[in-house]
């Protein structure tokens, strides 16, 4: 087997995590995910201000102190830390080895940005243009010999898929052990979300500070799921199940270099702190890479007024008419009104009494969104509501992107490996490629016999993990035994999920039902906006769209409560 760990879910994750997994236990490669959509668009603007920067200047520092460690063991580093400039962190790298003394061979995989062709793919004009490549070039410069590997935008499993395709010699066309590599590879891509993090259930479990993932992956594609012995959190069968529910659609996992079937998963617990992940079926990937692109969208501020104690619904009533007729200067392109109820009845505290009106404003011309907007707001101070008083004080307006996805052919995308030595390999497009497709709903389960039920949350029976694509949400919801998946899956039906989520009632929603692992996964159409970086609504990327779910009251059969 190939012991692939890693030690960063995006960037800003924890420090310290690569040293700590190199110092801990045994591992052959440490891989780290850098690149969220919206770190695309800070790198962006990051190579606005200096084209030689682009990449995730963190990566640097975490190796300056590890980088040695790593070289005395045996690890290699695969990371696409290099986010719009690959070449450009590889050479820093160099530089950092040669400082510190330290004899590494370095390597970078180049051609998934686009901007330079972005008219002529007609993808417009955007900030950054760049397409999700594979593993094949992470493979040819394992191959080569390099220790440390920097990618752009790769897809996020890609970096564990290229050391396990390298260390077999999987062939382009081994989809089913491709398949099972990137199931692996999507459940420890987010670090410590495949440990014990953001779990519905984490309250059975003392997570302390969770360790970072690792995937044992063997020839055939099969995995062990686990941690450092002796490290925080716990990997079982519901935190693996939770890890590959996130941000997926439905049983077709399409990437670059295979579609991987997600209802072919078969999960099974191994002992303490492992998972065993197997049974995974590959197909040909789709003809064309996903693009992401971001583009600079307009101007964006906000004010948030604090309401107190009675009348809430009158006060926000009356902030909403001053401030609207206020804006003489120019009316934003865009207000959005939120009156989020933390208010209590007959509160002890201030605090609890009090709601929150959020106003949010966007527009293509920074005064209009900016101190017209905001210093409009404090005027209203002695004119307003009794106990006028807002969250912050008046802003200038402050750039949004937003993100879009496109599809360009496979074959008019370079992919290509620049070895330790400077010599370039160019990646082909699949020989083999396949449109994707949806898969037929399986046969349901019969329900539940009728029985006593009580009103309750979801949650005491079903966990549920969500996230965002574009301005796309999922969430999937799971459950632990055979008669509750008899329940759910005839309960949790796209109108009971319109119903206990009213905010989706008027958003195209798809389900797709996964019986292997047990779970529903529901797709929502537009309800983040254009994107986490245009902030069209609180919780910008639903990550705590699954835990309001949970929340959510229903009729339960008692036999399972």
């Amino acid at each position: 087997m190939i012991r692939i760990g890693n030690a960063s879910g995006f960037y800003g994750d924890r420090f310290s995590a690569v040293h700590e997994m190199l110092s801990d236990g045994p591992l052959d490669v440490l891989t780290g995910d850098y690149l969220a959509e919206l770190t695309m668009l800070i790198l962006g603007r990051d190579r606005l201000k200096d084209p030689a920067r682009g990449y995730a200047r963190t990566f640097l520092r975490q190796l300056e102190q590890s980088l040695g460690l790593a070289k005395d063991k045996g690890v290699r580093i695969v990371t696409n830390a290099g986010g719009l400039n690959p070449a450009g962190l590889a050479e820093a790298v160099r530089e950092l080895a040669g400082r510190l003394g330290i004899e590494i061979a370095v390597a970078h995989v180049e051609g998934d940005d686009l901007l330079p062709r972005a008219g002529e793919l007609g993808l417009g004009e955007p900030l950054t243009a760049n397409a999700y490549l594979g593993a094949w070039g992470i493979a040819e410069c394992l191959r080569a010999g390099a220790d440390v590997v920097v990618t752009g935008r790769v897809t996020d499993a890609s970096v564990v898929v290229g050391p396990a395709a390298a260390h077999f010699g999987w062939a382009r066309e081994d989809y089913d052990a491709l398949a099972g590599a990137v199931a692996a590879g999507h459940v420890i891509e987010c670090g410590t979300q495949a440990t014990g993090g953001n779990y519905a259930f984490f309250t059975e479990h003392t997570l302390g500070v969770p360790g970072f993932p690792i995937a044992e992956i063997h020839a055939d594609g099969s995995s062990v799921i686990t941690k450092h012995a002796g490290t925080g959190g716990v990997v079982d069968v519901g935190t693996v199940t939770a890890q590959l529910l996130y941000e997926i659609g439905g049983a077709r996992y399409a990437g670059p270099d295979v579609t991987a079937r997600f209802d072919t998963v078969e999960l099974a617990q191994d002992g303490p702190d492992r998972v065993r992940l197997s049974g995974v079926r590959g197909e040909p990937p789709p003809p064309a890479l996903k693009v992401g692109l971001n583009r600079l969208g307009g101007f964006r501020n906000e004010v948030t007024f604090v309401l107190t104690g009675l009348d809430i619904e009158a006060k926000a009533a009356l902030v909403r008419e001053q401030l609207e007729a206020a804006l003489t200067g120019g009316r934003p392109a865009d207000i959005r009104w939120t009156l989020a109820r933390t208010d209590h009845e007959d509160a002890p505290t201030e605090e609890t009494a009090s709601a929150l009106l959020h106003c949010a404003v966007k527009d293509a011309d920074p005064q209009v969104a900016g101190r017209a907007f905001s210093g409009a707001a404090i005027e209203l101070a002695l004119a307003g509501y009794p106990g006028f008083h807002v969250t912050a004080p008046p802003a200038d307006a402050a750039p949004h992107g937003v993100y879009t996805a496109a599809f360009v052919g496979a074959g008019e995308v370079p992919h290509v490996a620049v070895l330790p030595d400077g010599s370039r390999i160019d990646v082909p497009a699949p020989a083999r490629t396949r449109t994707v497709s949806e898969v037929d709903e399986p046969l349901l389960p019969q329900p539940l016999p009728a029985g006593p039920v009580r009103r309750a949350p979801l949650g005491l029976v079903a966990g549920a993990r969500s996230g965002d694509k574009g301005g796309d949400a999922n969430v999937g919801v799971w459950v632990r035994s055979e008669q509750a998946w008899r329940w759910l899956v005839h309960t949790l039906t796209v109108a009971e999920l319109r119903r206990l989520l009213p905010e989706t009632e008027r958003l195209p929603v798809r389900r797709y039902v996964l019986p292997n692992l047990r779970a529903v996964n529901f797709v929502i159409d537009g309800l983040l906006g254009e994107g986490v970086a245009a902030r069209a609504r609180f919780d910008p990327q639903a990550k705590a769209l699954g835990e309001w779910l949970r929340s959510r009251h229903l009729d339960i059969p008692e036999v399972l409560l």
